[in-house]
């Protein structure tokens, strides 16, 4: 792990278990330095609070399936409860085997999402000049 991965204030058993969980699938790609992330076409399907908890996005059916069988609920991140997202019980986050469906199916979720356009960046601005 490259040292700027290792900036976070995230406990690191719980940043080891997550990057244990992300490794099984080489097609997902864990993002960010300070919070990690996974996304596809510019949609966030997990992260990792900096708690050390665990959020996964999940299609209704799958996120109703989830709350109920493991009596979860739904992420709450600065006071704002985010529907899609599912706070993942920290026996079943030690569970890599159990949750890995769960995170097929985010990540399954996602791809049919419409991409996000990418956000142009300031390098094509023009920089004014000292008077």
């Amino acid at each position: 792990m490259s040292r700027d991965m290792q900036k976070t204030e995230i406990p690191a058993e719980k940043l080891e278990l997550y990057e244990r969980l992300i490794r099984e699938r080489p097609h997902i790609e864990r993002k960010g330095v300070d919070l990690p992330y996974t996304s596809v076409n510019g949609h966030m399907f997990t992260f990792l609070s900096a708690s050390g908890a665990l959020a996964l996005r999940l299609p209704a059916e799958k996120r109703e399936e989830f709350v109920t069988k493991y009596k979860a609920t739904l992420f709450v991140a600065h006071g704002a409860t985010l529907k899609e997202y599912v706070e993942v019980p920290e026996t079943l986050f030690k569970n890599t085997i159990e949750l890995l469906p769960y995170l097929d199916a985010s990540y399954e979720y996602v791809q049919t999402m419409k991409p996000k356009q990418q956000r142009k960046t300031g390098g094509g601005r023009k920089k004014r000049g000292r008077k």
